[in-house]
């Protein structure tokens, strides 16, 4: 939905949105039991069909600060089908009106901007990104902060325009670690038209300039590099991944440190080399526990040409070697296996969401936890396997703590139907995958999607995406669990 360019995705995987950053969680104890909490009736983003004229809202990231204080961002089109980026408040469990990003309406001069991603470090303390045309055409990349309550306005991304010779520039992913201490990442097109990837840091409320990834240029020798995540634990420590072309054409995975505020050079993933031997690899999801304490998921094509998933572990400021997703290959015979989300609350605690292929070749979606270090065995999404006619997909993964995560499953049920569902871990216990309560009503139209999930606490997240409704109009829903 991104219509400026083309964006590579390793076989249709999901582009998934950086959700919330989480608050670190020790390990589980038998004395920090969690309650389930439950999920409660979509709803229409308050004000946003009003203001969809041109009946194509998407919702593309949800962040919480706190338990019910979250923000929504996404875009819409007005009645002359011009882009405009918007985003929806939440205040002590009440959604307010969406509104279109302050500022961004002098900057979206060709109208055609999009909000993509949104991160809040506390109540009140946020910062999103996204793109916008200016009035020569030109898609460019913007940034927009919150503090204490209040947004400021939408400014170009510092130094970018310098970067962006070609005019293609956008922000796909924004972290906040703290007030005011956020990073952003994103691609733009340089004079040789070549697509590049760049990262921008805010540091005590003030952008930087962008930079170009260090390193990233160099692995790039085929002149299409995409960048969709990045995740911040603590102010000036952060990790992002992506993809990159090299010289031989062939797409491969790479990751990206920054450590008390310098940022490293881009690596290939190490040991994916020996993995991706049909050279169609990507990270999607990076999330960092502590600082210098992360893991990265993604897909890889084997020798076989099937879609596999992988991730990757960095411990103390290391990026150990990639490993398929444990127990994901052999459950994977028909060839189409992604890890498209992963969150992780402490060194050695995550979760990862995605999907794999049976012997039919029907995708099923896919749970997988790491205790203590150690990967479990995957868990088809419960409930899943009974409801999903021809494929399923978790795309988003929100953990509050170890054990105690969320999940948004987006489905075909087979009669050409996308329907949602979220599904909870409570205690390191997965429930029963349910269809997103009340979105049924809502999606005549047959076309749902959950594209994000944040947790702030257990129990505690926020949920969005799409629906069509009788009209054929893309319209976009937001869901609570409390």
């Amino acid at each position: 939905m991104r219509g400026h360019r083309a964006v590579m995705v390793v076989a249709g995987a999901a582009a998934v949105c950086c959700a919330a950053t989480l608050p670190v969680s020790a390990a589980p104890t038998a004395s920090a039991a969690a309650q389930a909490g439950t999920w409660g009736t979509a709803i229409k983003v308050p004000g946003l069909k009003a203001l969809n004229q041109g009946g194509a809202a998407e919702l593309n990231s949800v962040s919480c600060g706190s338990a019910g204080n979250c923000v929504a961002v996404g875009r819409y089109l007005d009645g002359s089908f011009h882009a405009h980026a918007f985003l929806a408040g939440e205040r002590n469990g009440t959604w307010r009106r969406a509104i279109d990003v302050p500022g961004s309406e002098t900057l979206n001069a060709g109208g055609g901007a999009t909000a993509t991603s949104v991160s809040c470090a506390s109540s009140g303390n946020c910062a999103a990104g996204g793109y916008y045309r200016d009035g020569s055409g030109r898609f460019q990349g913007f940034v927009v902060s919150k503090a204490n309550g209040t947004w400021g306005n939408a400014i170009e991304v510092p130094g970018l325009g310098t970067l962006n010779t070609r005019g293609n520039a956008s922000v796909y992913s924004v972290s906040c670690a703290t007030a005011g201490n956020c990073a952003a990442v994103g691609s733009y097109e340089d004079g040789s038209a070549r697509v590049q990837v760049f990262v921008v840091s805010q540091t005590n409320g003030t952008w930087n300039n962008a930079i170009k990834i260090p390193g990233s240029g160099i692995l790039n020798a085929g002149g299409f590099a995409d960048i969709k995540t990045v995740s911040c634990r603590s102010a000036g420590n952060c990790a992002a991944g992506g993809t990159y072309t090299d010289g031989a054409g062939h797409f491969q995975a790479f990751v990206v440190s920054e450590t008390n505020g310098t940022w490293g050079r881009a690596i290939e993933v190490p040991g994916l080399a020996a993995l991706n031997t049909s050279g169609a690899a990507g990270v999607s999801s990076v999330s960092c526990a502590t600082a210098g304490n992360c893991a990265a998921v993604g897909t890889y094509k084997d020798d076989a040409g099937h879609f596999q998933a992988f991730v990757v572990s960095q411990t103390n400021g290391t990026w150990g070697n990639a490993i398929e997703v444990p127990g994901t290959g052999a459950r994977n015979p028909g060839g189409l296996g992604f890890a498209d989300s992963v969150s992780c609350t402490a060194a050695g605690y995550c979760a990862i969401g995605g999907a794999y292929a049976g012997v039919s070749g029907r995708q099923q979606a896919f749970v997988v936890s790491e205790t203590n270090g150690t990967w479990g065995e995957p868990v088809e999404v419960p409930a899943s396997g009974t409801l999903i006619g021809e494929s399923a997909r978790v795309g988003s993964m929100s953990c509050a703590t170890a054990g105690n995560c969320a999940a948004g499953v987006t489905y075909d049920d087979g009669s050409n139907r996308h329907r949602a569902f979220v599904v909870s871990e409570t205690n390191g216990t997965w429930g029963t995958a349910i269809e997103v309560p009340g979105l049924a009503t809502l999606n005549v139209g047959g076309d749902a999607a959950i594209t994000s999930v944040s947790c702030r606490s257990a129990g505690n997240c926020a949920a969005g995406g799409t629906y069509t409704d009788g009209a054929g109009h893309t319209q976009a829903f937001l869901i609570n669990q409390a």
